[in-house]
């Protein structure tokens, strides 16, 4: 492994020319023993035309114009081996999959790199990212333009391999150190354990969840634990930018490329550059900016508004959406070719509601924080008001948990806070009026008020549904068909049931 730090690629790709060099010499007599590669090609199609076996051949052509250590086996298992590998690229078969050749692989070279092709005919996003987490390194899609590929070989060759520590979750929160990260919920620990096998590939990622979920966080996370950590990450809103300004926006300008164009204009691209740009609300792009995101990404070169000279970007992209790209590809309205391209690789971040014995880690975590910036006492919060927190369904998600204890701290002064202490707006659903009659609108508010009042009611009595009815003024057989209709647990709000 130690050898990968000795060698650095050049690539002359305007020459069609390809040397690797060496940059230092091995302590052992001064003399140097290049790496070893093993490569695995289980593939039987002999298709010359194959994209996939083409760029196969091409690594296999560096290592053999440059007289470096190589061997090529197309049977599995593949065995003997001339040497102990340090790289190995692996082609899978229809026979054997990617995720049997990594296991096999693994068992017996823990300590080698591991890339992986894969062609588009026998794509599977969810064996590829078994294969991630069960050790591979980085892979390449056969559509990858030849260009693109020799860019990413370039940055991959160079990198050493990093562990991935048995822990996930102290391994994410040393590299990245947000303390945001917080949660013990089965979906929540899920998510995390995807992190560090994200970070150590290089391919696109699409986050999903809905909004207040903490989908840039996340993506942070990711960025931090990658060999980019010390490169910018740049965070693109794209639902902020009018379809107008987003190619000055992203790829930037030339003076005089427009009427207000007195400067030059570096673009977020540029910004991003070495480190990781992050596309939120990718699904709101214009018809016109997503072609551009398209070409950008098929190549990884743009060309600044107004210029005739296109520039190479070595950043990573990660996409983000709260919308079904899916059912948007169907409506005509997002490009299937850009989804495609985006699609990868896939994080989906659970909503609040999904991980509800998180809650009372969160509300410990904004207690502190807003007590420490507001410059008082941290409260503590009673057993009602927990359970009143714990009721509620979350739309908003973490964004409005956070927003809902931070309300409660600048509007109560006391050392606990109680039901009444904390205000669930219950806000009318973005599509409420938009696309309802008047009476579907009027129906889904008092949906929401019933419940909300329900909730409110249980909190402040612990549950007690005698006292809950007569506060109510309604006789309990009635109160007991309200709770049930809206599926709402009365011994939730039990004080001894609260974490």
């Amino acid at each position: 492994m130690n050898n990968l730090k000795n060698y650095c690629l050049l690539f002359y790709t305007s020459l069609g020319r390809i040397v690797m060099r060496p940059l230092a010499k091995k302590p052992h007599g001064g003399r140097m023993s290049p790496y070893h590669a093993l490569f695995v090609d289980l593939e039987s199609d002999t298709n010359p035309h194959d994209n996939c076996r083409q760029l196969f051949r091409l690594v296999e052509n560096i290592f053999s114009e440059n007289k470096l250590s190589s061997q090529t086996i197309t049977f599995f298992p593949p065995w003997p081996v001339s040497a102990i590998p340090d790289l190995i690229f692996m082609r899978s078969s229809m026979k054997i999959s990617s995720l049997d050749l990594v296991h096999h692989l693994r068992k017996h070279w823990n300590q080698a790199v591991i890339y992986g092709f894969f062609c588009a005919k026998n794509f599977d996003s969810a064996e590829i990212f078994q294969s991630l987490a069960s050790g591979m390194d980085d892979f390449f899609l056969c559509t990858i333009t030849q260009k693109e590929f020799l860019l990413r070989l370039q940055r991959l060759i160079v990198w050493t391999k990093q562990a991935v520590n048995t822990a996930p979750l102290e391994t994410v929160k040393r590299i990245f150190n947000h303390k945001q990260l917080i949660g013990k919920s089965p979906s929540f620990l899920n998510v995390i354990e995807k992190i560090p096998h994200l970070a150590l590939s290089d391919a696109p990622v699409l986050v999903l969840g809905e909004t207040g979920t903490g989908k840039e966080l996340f993506t942070r996370a990711i960025h931090y634990n990658s060999q980019r950590h010390g490169r910018p990450f740049i965070p693109v809103n794209c639902g902020a930018l009018p379809d107008q300004l987003f190619e000055s926006e992203v790829f930037g300008h030339v003076k005089g490329a427009f009427t207000d164009a007195s400067s030059e204009k570096k673009g977020l691209i540029a910004e991003a550059e070495g480190g990781t740009i992050f596309l939120d609300e990718v699904d709101t792009l214009s018809p016109s900016a997503q072609i551009k995101l398209l070409r950008f990404i098929q190549e990884f070169e743009y060309r600044p508004l107004g210029s005739s000279k296109s520039k190479v970007a070595d950043v990573r992209l990660i996409a983000a959406t709260n919308a079904d790209l899916r059912e948007k590809v169907k409506t005509k309205t997002f490009r299937e070719d850009l989804y495609y391209r985006l699609n990868i690789l896939k994080l989906h971040i659970p909503p609040l509601r999904e991980r509800m014995e998180d809650i009372p880690l969160l509300v410990d975590f904004f207690l502190e924080h807003y007590a420490l910036q507001y410059r008082r006492v941290k409260p503590r919060i009673s057993p009602s008001a927990m359970q009143k927190l714990l009721a509620y369904s979350w739309p908003g998600n973490v964004r409005e948990l956070e927003g809902v204890i931070q309300q409660s701290m600048v509007l109560c002064l006391a050392t606990i806070l109680q039901p009444d202490n904390i205000n669930l707006s219950l806000p009318l659903q973005k599509d409420a009026s938009g696309d309802h009659t008047f009476q579907g609108a009027k129906k889904q508010i008092v949906v929401q008020f019933e419940r909300g009042y329900l909730v409110d009611l249980l909190a402040k009595q612990q549950g007690n549904i005698t006292k809950a009815a007569k506060v109510a003024g309604l006789d309990r057989r009635a109160f007991q068909r309200l709770i049930k209709k809206y599926g709402i647990e009365r011994n939730t709000f039990s004080v001894k049931n609260v974490p």
